[in-house]
């Protein structure tokens, strides 16, 4: 059962409550969509950073086509705020990874990301058309990628939100990702598990939760929260665990 985080005094972002309950709607319309166990010391985390409550919620599920559907909210204490959100393929389907990673703080979005990434060397064609024909909106505060982004697409956005337009240009984006994701997926079939493909896409996904790990900022405050262990073990086998083994 998820925190209610109301009752406790707590609500997310508005922003980011809008862009999780459009995650939720769009995953809620995926065929064979069940909730998948994970580790209990991680499902649901409370703790507390420089004297205030920090609170940490999943949801996992998986669908046909994708081996696995998270959803993290937290509230970090000082006014920080995350939603973060990852579908992984199952490796048989040729299908990019969607992720989509919002900061909020108590002076606005301060960081916004979202992207279909690549599982091969390019994009399938089919992905890569329907990306190239949208007409992205001029943010006004774009952001550097990590030196470890190399894992990301040329359409991935990487942004400061600068105000309610900002967020809705962002919010239907991420909708329209999703939908490019979700209708391919109701049209393909799946390669073998030992075909060749199917292997090169399973590098892809490792390769892709190895660069992920490398976040620093993500680690540094979860280990100031808890301790540094609890942090490395959150985040290799939880949160970008690489079960995959060739």
């Amino acid at each position: 059962m998820l925190f209610n985080l109301s009752k406790n005094g707590h609500r997310l972002h508005p922003f980011l409550e809008s862009i999780a309950s459009q995650i939720r709607l769009q995953r809620s319309i995926l065929p064979e969509l069940i909730p998948l166990e994970g580790k209990s010391e991680f499902i649901n985390v409370k703790g507390g950073l420089e004297g205030k409550e920090v609170f940490i919620s999943n949801e996992l599920h998986q669908a046909r086509g994708l081996r696995r559907i998270h959803i993290e909210s937290a509230l970090l204490g000082g006014g920080l705020e995350i939603l973060h959100c990852v579908f992984f393929p199952n490796p048989t389907f040729n299908i990019p990874i969607f992720g989509v990673d919002i900061v909020a703080t108590a002076n606005g979005i301060s960081a916004a990301i979202v992207d279909l990434s690549p599982v091969s060397k390019n994009l399938p064609l089919g992905i890569d058309r329907q990306l190239s024909s949208i007409s992205f909106p001029s943010f006004r505060k774009a952001r550097e990628l990590p030196e470890w982004g190399n894992i990301f697409s040329r359409y991935v956005q990487f942004v400061r939100l600068d105000g309610k337009d900002e967020q809705e240009h962002f919010l239907h984006i991420v909708d329209h990702y999703l939908c490019i994701l979700i209708n391919t997926l109701s049209q393909l079939e799946p390669d073998l598990p030992n075909a060749n493909s199917t292997i090169e896409r399973i590098r892809f996904q490792n390769f892709y939760c190895l660069q992920q790990k490398r976040n620093d900022k993500t680690r540094n405050v979860l280990a100031k929260t808890f301790t540094p262990q609890w942090a490395d073990r959150y985040i290799e086998t939880f949160l970008f665990e690489s079960p995959l083994i060739l």
